[in-house]
């Protein structure tokens, strides 16, 4: 199932700052990005998607944008369409939620402590990979993530996502 969506992702925030265009360029082709910069205004928001959109339509590339319109917050949609879905999930009823509302892919997290929580532990590998489990949906494992870290939990993960591990926060 996980060769019909990207493996590896990148999650943008505002965090990133000018380390977004770094960020991207690391990525290998095929790679997914979830674009959310939630907290920039709607028309600094709108330019720099349209700048990513471009990045990622020339480095093939799957472009998500945070608040697709599903419901639940925090849905991920690819294009105007039905588009590629993806759901955030840090327990199982929002996993089942996810499910429900018929998505694509599940991000669970935090597997690890991240800067993006400061102070918070992670879940686990183990809770983690529950957390979806039985439920026929991709799982991509976020929080703390890094590539060596993949390697080690593939197998209960069909992917990983990030912010910190392209290189891009600054």
């Amino acid at each position: 199932m996980a060769d019909r969506y990207p493996v590896t992702w990148l999650m943008t925030d505002e965090r990133l700052g000018d380390g977004l265009w770094t960020a991207l360029r690391r990525l290998p082709p095929g790679s997914g990005v979830v674009f959310r910069h939630h907290a920039t205004p709607p028309a600094v928001r709108r330019t720099i998607h349209r700048r990513v959109w471009r990045i990622a339509r020339a480095r093939g590339l799957v472009l998500l944008v945070a608040g697709g319109g599903l419901p639940g917050d925090g849905v991920h949609k690819s294009g105007r369409g039905k588009g590629l879905r993806s759901w955030p999930a840090h327990d199982r009823a929002e996993a089942v939620a996810g499910w429900q509302a018929g998505v694509d892919l599940l991000f669970v997290s935090p597997l690890f402590a991240t800067r993006s929580h400061p102070g918070a532990s992670g879940i686990g590998p183990a809770r983690a990979a529950r957390i979806g489990r039985g439920l026929g949906l991709p799982l991509i494992a976020l929080g703390g993530m890094n590539a060596e870290r993949f390697r080690r939990l593939r197998g209960r993960f069909d992917g990983w996502a990030a912010i910190d591990a392209w290189g891009g926060a600054g």
